[in-house]
Formats: structure tokens, C-alpha cells, sequence
């Protein structure tokens, strides 16, 4: 970023241990509950809480965050602005903490899908210092459009159960869309263990990461009381389960969820189940019954790149985002269609 012309000027706040102890509450952070900046009575999203409400705060034009499971994605919803997770390996890791050696990425938080391909730009490429960067070129111009018409497929069960706002949000996105093209219904196949597959190999890297701070009893002076023993439960987990969570991830990047995707440019679904939280209450009494499906966890798992992109606010004021998800190392066509959808919808502008 600083051979880009980048002016680095702050250090923001973040959720400790990246999330990775099962925090249950937003004050799960050295600094205190990061504050919502459209509402500062929420949460502002984690675990890239500060990268979220300072670039929605307009107090930068960019941050980077962190994304094992939704830390990019969650933080950039609630908070209104546009947040992109690059697929697994396009950006090094060198010099970041390890929570998850096969899940993390780091990737930007902007105010538009334009700036986040200025960001990426500069950041993703092959570096010797991380095994996992992909030695991938990425090019996107903010003069191209979507190639017409845009196969887009909306995942059944993603939207139906979530808060009424998203949905009423995501509903009205589907038809500015229809512009660019046509809607399809798809389903994930039930018989695969979605969300186990992320939270076992998760648990299980944790373990191994935070090994010392457990053994030491340092883990005892993290914040939420909840982290001083999440921790522990990964330390027991056998070795045959993490063993075969690698195994089905395996079977459910090839074939399953790639074909699932393959006909399709971009899957849609709500980024978020709901609004920003409650930053004083713990999170079940925001997000209780609502729910967004098994997709993201896939997708998460399976290292695939997703944008989410401002689409709406709530009848309180609080924004909602659309999420664009697809296949490995195809960040430009989804900032092309983000783009295209930012011409038409000007959310991010609010």
C-alpha cells in the first residue's frame, strides 16, 4: 500500500483474537464495543469492527480487514459501506496473526466496489513469505461493464427467514437488477455438513495457533469471559475430525459447490441475516430466528470471493447489504457487477 502512494494513518479497533475464542457479545475487545456510526447505541460489526466504522464514518477512504468467517463481510453490512473477500490466496498473509491458516484473507473496506479494486490491486499477488499466495494477476477497470445479460442465482432459504427490512431490501435489489439480467432459483445441497465443515477446521487451527496463550494461562486475561474458555473445547476435538473436515471441504469445493455455481456469473443472497446488533446486549437478542441459509459458510470454506455491497437502510436507519458471491479468483466480474449495481441503486452514497 505504501509503494502504491497509500497514506497509512491509524490503527483501528478490532475484536480479540480475531472472533476466534466464540465471542458472544460486542464488547469482546480491548477497546470497548466498537460503535456503530450510523447509530452508535450498535454494534459496528466484527472482527474487523474498526476498519468498518471508520470507513463508514467517512474518517478514511479505505481499511483492510480480516475474514475467517464473515469478519469483512459483517463489519462492511452493518456499517453501510462496500467490503470485498478475496478469494483464498489472492492477498499474502505475511505479517498477519494467524487464526485460521486455511481460512484467513485479508481484503478491503471501501466506500465502493471502485475503490475496492484500487485497494486489491495493490495488495493481491504472489509473495515468498506466504505459501498460500497465489501467483494470480488481477486487472478491473471501473470503465467496463457487465457482460449482458448477468446470470444471477439467488440461493432458496437465503432471504426468506431473515429480519423483514433485509428482505424487503434484498426483494427490491433482485428487480433493480433485472436490468443487468436474469434471476434463478438454486438450492445447496442438504446432505453435506455446511456449517460443521468451517466450524471444526476453525476450532481445530485455533487450538494449534493459540496453543501457548492457553497453556500459559494467558488466555484468562482476554476480555469476554466466554473467550477465557472457548479456546479449550478446540484442544480436544480428535484428530480424525479435523482429518475428514478437510476431507468433505475437499468434496464440497469439487464438484459440489462449483458446479452448483459454474452456470451462473454471481449467486445473491443478504449479506446479513439482520441490521447492526445491539452493542450492549449479547447478539442472540438481535439475531434470534433469523437466519440466511448454509451458503456463506460454504463459501467461506471453499475459499470464494464475495463483495457486499450497501442496498438499503431499515425502517430505524440502520444499512443492509447485498452479497455477491462466485467462483475462485473472479473478484473483477464481481466489482464490475457492483459497480454496475452502484450506477443504478447510489446506496453507497448515503
Amino acid at each position: 500500500l505504501t509503494e502504491a502512494g497509500a497514506v497509512l494513518v491509524a490503527k483501528l479497533a478490532m475484536v480479540e483474537i480475531a472472533g476466534g475464542m466464540g465471542y458472544r457479545q460486542a464488547n469482546a475487545a480491548f477497546t470497548g464495543p466498537g460503535l456503530n456510526p450510523w447509530n452508535t447505541e450498535c454494534w459496528a460489526g466484527g472482527s474487523s469492527s474498526g476498519s468498518g466504522a471508520a470507513v463508514g464514518a467517512g474518517l478514511v477512504p479505505f481499511a483492510l480487514g480480516t475474514e475467517t468467517w464473515g469478519s469483512i463481510l459483517c463489519p462492511a453490512s452493518f456499517c453501510g459501506i462496500t467490503g470485498l473477500r478475496p478469494t483464498y490466496g489472492r492477498v499474502s498473509r505475511a505479517g498477519a496473526m494467524a487464526l485460521s491458516w486455511s481460512m484467513d484473507k485479508i481484503g478491503p473496506m471501501t466506500r465502493s466496489a471502485e475503490d475496492c479494486a484500487l485497494v486489491l490491486a495493490a495488495i493481491s499477488g504472489p509473495d515468498t513469505r506466504d505459501e498460500s499466495a497465489a501467483d494470480e494477476t488481477f486487472a478491473w477497470s471501473a470503465d467496463d461493464d457487465p457482460k449482458q445479460p448477468v446470470r444471477f442465482a439467488v440461493v432458496k432459504g437465503s432471504f426468506e427467514s431473515a429480519h423483514p427490512d433485509v428482505r424487503k431490501n434484498f426483494e427490491r435489489s433482485l428487480t433493480e437488477l433485472q436490468g443487468l439480467g436474469e434471476v434463478t432459483e438454486i438450492e445447496m445441497p442438504d446432505d453435506l455438513p455446511w456449517h460443521t465443515v468451517p466450524a471444526t477446521i476453525i476450532d481445530c487451527e485455533i487450538a494449534a495457533a493459540f496453543e501457548g496463550m492457553v497453556t500459559s494461562g494467558e488466555v484468562w486475561e482476554l476480555t469476554a469471559p466466554e473467550d477465557h474458555h472457548g479456546a479449550h473445547a478446540g484442544q480436544v476435538i480428535p484428530a480424525v475430525d479435523y482429518i475428514n473436515a478437510l476431507r468433505i471441504r475437499r468434496n464440497q469445493m469439487q464438484p459440489v459447490l462449483d458446479e452448483l455455481i459454474a452456470p451462473y456469473e454471481v449467486i445473491l443472497t443478504p449479506s446479513r441475516s439482520t441490521p447492526a446488533y445491539s452493542a450492549i446486549k449479547p447478539f442472540r437478542d438481535s439475531s434470534a430466528g433469523y437466519s440466511v441459509g448454509t451458503f456463506d459458510g460454504g463459501a467461506n470454506a471453499c475459499g470464494l470471493p464475495a463483495l457486499t455491497v450497501p442496498n438499503g437502510l431499515t425502517a430505524d436507519g440502520l444499512p443492509t447489504g447485498l452479497l455477491l458471491t462466485g467462483r475462485a479468483f473472479t473478484e473483477a466480474k464481481l466489482l464490475t457487477i457492483g459497480n454496475a449495481y452502484q450506477r443504478l441503486s447510489e446506496w453507497h452514497r448515503e
